[in-house]
């Protein structure tokens, strides 16, 4: 193990060999669940020694709590920028959900293996997801009650309406990389695809008008 270790020395080496290990596990969890996936699979995916997993991870516990920990932080950064930059541009409530919602929508592309893993493991009851809940995803509430106070502050006086229309924006968001299938198969949309985005905006804008009452700009 030393004598490896040795090897790994260069730092832009290391980098790459992590990522390396990242991208195995990403591709090996999407198509055999995590459980369903051995260490020793992701090492040998990865072309290194099973021994780097724990190096680096701690093991494939660790490796699971680090990649849902990397999506979401990376995710609600990109929310509370793009939260910013769409008060600081002006416009219509609409539009400033939309410009959020499509910032999100490319982060989920760019991330699209580490996106649909995350949100399928967020489906299960286990203390991890129990952490996330208490951490990042109230962090996300906070984030999303502060958009739609700034697109419509009446809508505060009626807190149910405020939740539930949290609850369908969010949900438009995250559900393409969730259930890509269903779309692609129902309504001709595939995530993956750089026109995705574009048509499924419209989407958005759409429910932004019927349900929020603002206009899209």
């Amino acid at each position: 193990m030393k004598k490896m270790l040795t090897k790994q020395a260069n730092p832009e080496s290391g980098k790459k060999t992590k990522e390396t290990v990242i991208h195995s596990a990403l591709k090996l969890f999407n198509m055999g669940g995590y459980d369903g996936t051995s260490v020793r699979a992701i090492a040998a995916d990865a072309g290194v020694n099973i021994a780097l997993v724990s190096y680096y991870f701690g093991g494939k516990q660790g490796l699971l709590e680090y990649l849902m920990a990397s999506f979401y932080e990376g995710y609600l950064e990109v929310m509370e920028r793009a939260a910013k930059e769409a008060e600081e541009k002006g416009g219509t409530g609409g539009s400033r959900l939309v410009y959020v919602a499509d910032a999100l929508i490319r982060y989920q592309q760019k991330y699209l293996y580490l996106s649909r893993f995350v949100h399928r493991e967020m489906t299960l009851d286990n203390q991890l997801v129990r952490e996330l809940m208490a951490s990042y995803l109230m962090k996300e509430k906070y984030l999303l009650s502060q958009l739609f106070e700034q697109v419509d502050p009446g809508m505060q006086n009626d807190p149910l309406s405020a939740d539930f229309a949290i609850l369908q924006y969010r949900d438009m968001i995250m559900m393409p990389f969730l259930q890509p299938q269903f779309l692609r198969k129902v309504f001709y949309l595939t995530p993956s695809e750089p026109s995705f985005r574009t048509n499924y905006l419209r989407y958005i804008r759409h429910w932004a008008k019927k349900v929020i009452g603002c206009a899209s700009g």
